[in-house]
């Protein structure tokens, strides 16, 4: 009898998510500032490590229901180059999780996932170093949703660096100021090749980007939310789509409906 209950609770799940995107616009980009780790821990009386180990949990959850859902692109905000000024004990604890956590990624072969990776990876271990490329190149080949994962990451770090190769290529003479254009300048950013972000989470209260892909969300639709990312699952995903689905998003024109009235 409970095996049975268990297989029908798998199911609704499943049935959930599938009616949910019926009636859903799907974001083809989601980007995750997942906030909130230490405070959830802090609030059971745990070290902060010990909610960043929860959060990875959460990780899980949300990359298999963006993968159920359609999305193609999700990005999430793992480690920040300003996350460097926390206590040494955190980064280590983080670094080590995330050493951790690439090994485990090697279960979303089945799942047809693709792992990418963005940031400065200068100051990363080489092991680590070697471990992310080694996602990258095994699934390269993946077809479904493309997850993206930031580490020592920040938004203008990443401009910084696109524009010193702008100024290497104009200096060696390979492109003359008339050649710069946004597509171009694009092209030089870590998320070469990756669709903008069309929906921004942000979860643990706070409203602001925090030096996140301040290029790529030109024209996100930005949704905050209380929940600290630990207890943000499934359902707290599908709440957020439903808010970017009620959106109007314009580019810059006018609905019709406003240029109507």
């Amino acid at each position: 009898m409970m095996r049975l209950f268990v297989i029908i609770q798998i199911q609704k799940d499943v049935n959930d998510v599938a009616g949910s995107s019926a009636e859903l616009k799907i974001p083809t980009h989601i980007a995750f500032v997942m906030d909130g780790n230490g405070r959830w821990a802090k609030k059971r009386f745990m070290p902060r490590n010990y909610g960043h180990s929860e959060g990875a949990r959460s990780l899980k959850t949300v990359i298999r229901s963006l993968a159920e859902l359609g999305v193609k692109y999700a990005t999430f905000y793992a480690f920040s180059t300003e996350n460097w000024n926390r206590p040494q004990e955190e980064v280590d604890g983080l670094m080590q999780l995330f050493d951790e956590q690439l090994d485990s990624l090697k279960e979303y072969e089945k799942e047809n996932i693709r792992l990418l990776f963005i940031g400065d990876r200068t100051r990363l271990a080489p092991g680590l170093i070697e471990k992310m490329a080694e996602c990258e190149s095994k699934s390269a080949d993946r077809t479904g949703l493309n997850v993206i994962i930031a580490v020592n990451y920040g938004g203008q770090d990443e401009i910084v660096r696109a524009v010193r190769k702008v100024a290497e290529l104009a200096g060696e003479g390979y492109i003359k100021p008339q050649d710069i254009s946004g597509k171009f300048f694009e092209s030089l950013l870590d998320t070469n090749g990756i669709s903008p972000v069309d929906l921004m989470v942000r979860t643990g209260g706070e409203k602001r980007l925090s030096n996140f892909l301040i290029w790529q969300n030109a024209y996100a639709e930005f949704y905050f939310c209380d929940t600290l990312w630990p207890d943000f699952g499934k359902k707290e995903l599908i709440k957020a789509i439903e808010d970017y689905t009620s959106r109007d998003r314009r580019f810059g024109k006018v609905s019709v409906s406003k240029a109507d009235a």
